[in-house]
Formats: C-alpha cells, sequence, structure tokens
C-alpha cells in the first residue's frame, strides 16, 4: 500500500498527541516516551537502566493507560519461578486449567529482570520474540500489542544475574529515564499533584496496530540500506568490540528508523533517523574486549565513533 499524505500525518499526529498525554506522568522525558512509543510500534521491546525512583513504573502504565490497554508489573526476584512470569496449568475439580501468567498483557514491566535466576529470564525468550507462551505443550498467543519494558539498575550488581546476550538481542532499544531536570523536578513537586498520575485514554489498541502497518509501507531507499548494513558491519570489525551487532540489530535498526521517520512526518528514511537511533538499538548488542572495557571504553562510545566513520549517503544521491 502506498502511504499517502493523510497516513503520513494521521500517523504523526497521534504519535505526538500519544507522546504527550505520557508525557504528563513522566514529566520532562519527552525523548525517552517518543523512543518508548517507535518500540511499541515497531513491535519491539525496551531495556531501561536505571537506578530506582526515576519513573520506569510510570512510564509503563501510563503507555498502557493512553491506549486502552492492559499493563502488569512483575518484580523479579531470586526465587521467581518460569511459571510464575507464564502461568500454570493446575487441577481443579477434575479438569487441568490453565492460569494466565502475567505476561497476557499489552505492556508488561520486568522490573529488575536480573534479578532473577537465569532459568526465570529465559521464561521472557518465547513471548518476546513470537509474542506467544507454551506451557506443557500448549501455544497461547499473548495478543497484540505486546511490548515488555524490562529494567535493571546499572549501578547495584550484587546479588544480580546478568542478562545473556541472546535475551539482550531481544530488546529493540535500551535506553534510561534518568533524573528530571531542574524544570521537570519543579512540575512534579507542585502541591497537589498526585503520587500517581493517572493519564485518560486517547486512543485505542486498534491504533497502534495500525500504526504498526503503515511503517512497513515506508520507503527505504537501497542507499539507506546500504548504510545500516554498513554500521553493523562496523561493529563487528571495530578493535574494542569482541562481538558486534547480530543481523537482529541491523532489523531493528530499520525498523525502528521507518517507524521514527513516519513519526516525524515524512513517508521516507533519511540518514539522520538512523544516527538518531543507532546507539539505543545496538549497543547493548555489542560485547566488548576486556581489555576495552578495562580502559573505559562504553559500548556508546563505539557506535559515536563507527558513525562518525561511516559516511551516509548524501542528499542527491537519494533523490
Amino acid at each position: 500500500m502506498a502511504l499517502t499524505s493523510e497516513h503520513t500525518q494521521w500517523f504523526e499526529t497521534t504519535f505526538g498527541k500519544l507522546a504527550d498525554n505520557v508525557e504528563r506522568a513522566v514529566v520532562g522525558k519527552r525523548h525517552v516516551v517518543e523512543l518508548a512509543f517507535t518500540a511499541m510500534i515497531a513491535e519491539g521491546h525496551l531495556l531501561l537502566e536505571d537506578v530506582p525512583g526515576t519513573g520506569k513504573t510510570s512510564l509503563a502504565r501510563a503507555m498502557a493507560e493512553t491506549v486502552r490497554g492492559t499493563s502488569t508489573r512483575i518484580q523479579f526476584t531470586p526465587d521467581l519461578l518460569p511459571g510464575d512470569v507464564t502461568g500454570v496449568t493446575v487441577y481443579d475439580q477434575g479438569r487441568f486449567e490453565f492460569h494466565h501468567g502475567p505476561v497476557f498483557a499489552n505492556v508488561v514491566l520486568a522490573d529488575e529482570v536480573n534479578r532473577a535466576s537465569p532459568k526465570t529470564q529465559s521464561a521472557l525468550l518465547e513471548v518476546m520474540e513470537e509474542r506467544q507462551v507454551t506451557v506443557d505443550g500448549v501455544t497461547r498467543e499473548v495478543g497484540a500489542p505486546f511490548m515488555v519494558i524490562a529494567t535493571q539498575n546499572p549501578v547495584e550488581q550484587a546479588g544480580t544475574y546478568a542478562l545473556p546476550e541472546a535475551q539482550l538481542d531481544r530488546f529493540l532499544m535500551r535506553t534510561s529515564l534518568g533524573y528530571p531536570d531542574h524544570a521537570a523536578t519543579l512540575r512534579i513537586l507542585e502541591p497537589g499533584r498526585p503520587t500517581r498520575v493517572t493519564v485518560p485514554a486517547i486512543a485505542e489498541l486498534d491504533a497502534i496496530t495500525a500504526m504498526s502497518a503503515l511503517t512497513h509501507d515506508v520507503q527505504q531507499h537501497p542507499l539507506i540500506s546500504d548504510y545500516i548494513a554498513r554500521i553493523v558491519g562496523a561493529t563487528r570489525g571495530a578493535t574494542q568490540v569482541r562481538l558486534g551487532a547480530s543481523m537482529r540489530g541491523g532489523l531493528a535498526l530499520a525498523r525502528a528508523s521507518r517507524t521514527w521517520a513516519l513519526a516525524h512526518g515524512r513517508h521516507y528514511v533519511v540518514p539522520d533517523d538512523v544516527k538518531v537511533l543507532a546507539e539505543v538499538v545496538l549497543a547493548h548488542r555489542l560485547i566488548l574486549d576486556p581489555e576495552a572495557e578495562f580502559d573505559g571504553v562504553t559500548q556508546g562510545a563505539v557506535i559515536g565513533q563507527i558513525l562518525l566513520d561511516t559516511p551516509p549517503p548524501s542528499q542527491k544521491d537519494l533523490a
């Protein structure tokens, strides 16, 4: 389907209204809110690395409320079991009955996901990739839209289990909310502001599904695809990197770039879309060389240098 100006305008307007609405609950974090909705519409998941008290739960709840969806929160602890995430089959009055787990929601907040054992963390692998849960040989769909927002504390590492590469690769983006700036702090501290801000629903779940469908028709010039491929390839050849971005990372960057383009009123992708999203989409997929880590090199710095070293296609070539 060819995108019309009406499609593009509707997408941009709806995206802006969704972000405005959620920003009522997550004050001063407009860019992160836009990234979160980009991940949702691109049918991806979000990893937030943040210290406690920055509004992660508020973000997940507000995103679900604004599209009239459901949200759940799973507090990951060392004694959490896979069945506590996916659900279990129980014997009740002569028959077996499945009790749905908290993953059966539109927005699932996996709080402090790295505190659970690897066995429990792996309970998210199937549902994040396939949007389905298999228990006792029976597969059940979790519905659409579906999004996992997982959090982990980057400072406190005692008693935690690092997420394996296979699971990190299933997150479309990694970012952080961070502390609010001074102006946002004053707004939060205003007398009478409720502790929990409830936002009104301004769209239906069908709107997110329709927006996701439109992103498949965004024009992506072959030179843009080449630019993404060169960036992903450069992560594999960087001297500071032991393991570069996977093919899933390249697909994620392309999908997120198409969504970002539509959200900003364009039916085609430009190099700046790729540049804005490259770090949040690719950085967490890199495994750095131990010596580079010891020297203070970060994954974000590696992506930043790759963007400097990888020339984008010119406007003339894209015309």
